[in-house]
């Protein structure tokens, strides 16, 4: 599987062949994004830091929409839509609850974490081998259920 910049870099090609202009606009955006971040750490950013990096794309989108529609600005909402399923397109897809349930199960049962108060070494672990595949929110909201049970 190719990696995200090289698959960014076809679909760039393939959507000004086929005026998908909406599209084109938001993949264009996910990789001067990429870039900035490159330029920021003076080195190529990793595949993982990519994956937070369009999940935190996909939930500043999110939140916008949210405002736009609070303004009864229902265009605008709309085209922040648009661009979430294009970055999600290039996300690993979601777990369910009962996927990170089990996962967080197993980061606890790895760190020994007792109490709400160990909640960071859990985090430390799940966030890295969910990364992409899980809003940390979601993890944390789990995370902090099982540990307060």
């Amino acid at each position: 599987m190719p990696d995200i910049r090289e698959q960014l870099a076809e679909d760039m090609k393939t959507a000004m062949r086929e005026k998908a202009a909406d599209r084109l606009s938001t993949i264009r955006m996910m990789r001067s994004e990429i870039l900035n971040k490159d330029k920021e750490k003076g080195d190529e950013t990793s595949e993982e830091d990519i994956l937070k990096l369009l999940q935190s794309m996909v939930k500043r989108r999110e939140e916008a929409a949210e405002q736009f529609d609070k303004g009864e600005r229902s265009e605008l909402a709309a085209k922040e839509r648009t661009e979430i399923l294009v970055v999600q397109g290039y996300l690993p897809a979601q777990m369910d609850d009962d996927a990170v349930r089990l996962a967080a199960e197993a980061a606890i049962e790895e760190t020994g974490a007792a109490s709400i108060k160990e909640m960071g070494k859990v985090m430390g672990v799940l966030s890295k081998q969910l990364a992409g595949q899980a809003t940390g929110a979601r993890i944390s909201q789990i995370v902090k259920e099982l540990l307060s049970a």
